[in-house]
């Protein structure tokens, strides 16, 4: 017997990540869509796109993480949902451009792999993304010893979705005069995680398990999962292939800024802030840490997660045809000339 060194005194149980693949395998084929034409074990993943369906296809791609809302996780160790903040901030992303999600691939960064909390957010992913029709085809698990503290863990996703190439959405389709209306988000999705921890667990002295406000604790207020958009987004685009001009997803640098990025030069978005409720965790925060409002509504999606830029007439429609969702939305404003 060798008195050497192993991966496994090192601190890399090669044993528990091949036990840890085996447990989310399920999980992972649950989501297969007909276009998966590989299975989990591979060196990549394989997808089969329906040359029927498109005349000039185009892939979409897009790579995200969510940010420190996984330190939020790993302290509570409360993983369950944070997988579906990865689908959202990934797919959301891509039916901005007017793209169906295809497929995507998740990197779960870990300093011990431990099989049921490994199972626990792959089985996160998984949901996200069969409620937003992709499959999961594919994806890492690292175990860095000695880089986390135990729980704590980094989570990744890269995802690619498909569209004709004279349906795609951006600014190039702005007029001017668009309405505006936002999707609600009744938390913090994934971002501006720096600042509210600093402002509720640092500046304020709260606790994870403190009440927040009446029927939420810190814990559950900040670990809200994310609303993943994608499946609203594709049937409107399908619905109303016209007058849906472009989409911004607001995630970091908040509701300005993300517009911005879908729009013209020479277009300027008028918001009427007092046209939605802003959820409680953003006054409770903003309170706590004595945030100017600005600055609020600069990193913090203050309750609308994703605005849709479309035709004034077509307007009414398309806040109806949300209304019979399980989504809330409603007008927040408008496009100018400028």
């Amino acid at each position: 017997m060798s008195d050497g060194l192993t991966y496994s005194e090192s601190g890399v149980d090669i044993n528990a990540g091949e036990a840890a693949v085996e447990r989310i395998k399920g999980a992972i084929r649950s989501t297969y869509t007909k276009g998966v034409v590989s299975d989990i074990g591979g060196f990549g993943g394989a997808f089969e796109i329906d040359k029927q369906e498109y005349v000039s296809p185009v892939l979409i791609s897009s790579t995200d993480g969510v940010g420190t809302k996984a330190v939020v996780a790993g302290e509570c160790r409360q993983v369950d949902t944070i997988g579906i903040d990865l689908v959202a901030m990934c797919l959301d992303d891509l039916v901005c451009v007017g793209a169906r999600p295809l497929f995507m691939l998740d990197y779960i960064s870990i300093g011990r792999v431990d099989p049921d909390y490994i199972e626990r957010i792959v089985a996160g992913i998984a949901r996200g993304c069969k409620l937003a029709g992709a499959a999961l085809i594919g994806g890492e698990m690292a175990e860095h010893s000695g880089e986390f503290a135990p729980g704590h863990f980094d989570l990744a996703g890269f995802a690619v979705g498909i569209v004709e190439k004279e349906r795609i959405l951006g600014a190039e389709n702005i007029l001017g005069d668009e309405a505006l209306i936002g999707l609600s988000s009744p938390g913090l999705r994934s971002n501006g995680y720096t600042l509210a921890r600093k402002a509720l667990l640092t500046t304020a002295g709260f606790n994870y398990e403190d009440e927040l406000y009446p029927g939420s604790s810190v814990s559950e207020a900040l670990l809200e999962p994310s609303v993943i958009y994608a499946p609203l987004i594709s049937s409107l685009i399908a619905d109303f292939p016209q007058g849906i001009r472009s989409i911004a997803h607001v995630t970091g640098g908040g509701l300005l800024s993300n517009l911005t990025r879908v729009i013209p030069s020479n277009a300027k978005p008028v918001i009427d802030r007092g046209s939605w409720q802003v959820p409680e965790v953003f006054r409770v925060i903003q309170e706590v840490g004595h945030i100017e409002t600005e600055e609020m509504y600069r990193v913090f999606n203050m309750g609308i997660g994703m605005v849709i830029a479309l035709d004034r007439e077509i307007k009414e429609e398309v806040l109806k045809a949300i209304e019979g969702s399980d989504y809330e939305a409603q007008e927040i404003g408008y496009l100018k000339k400028i």
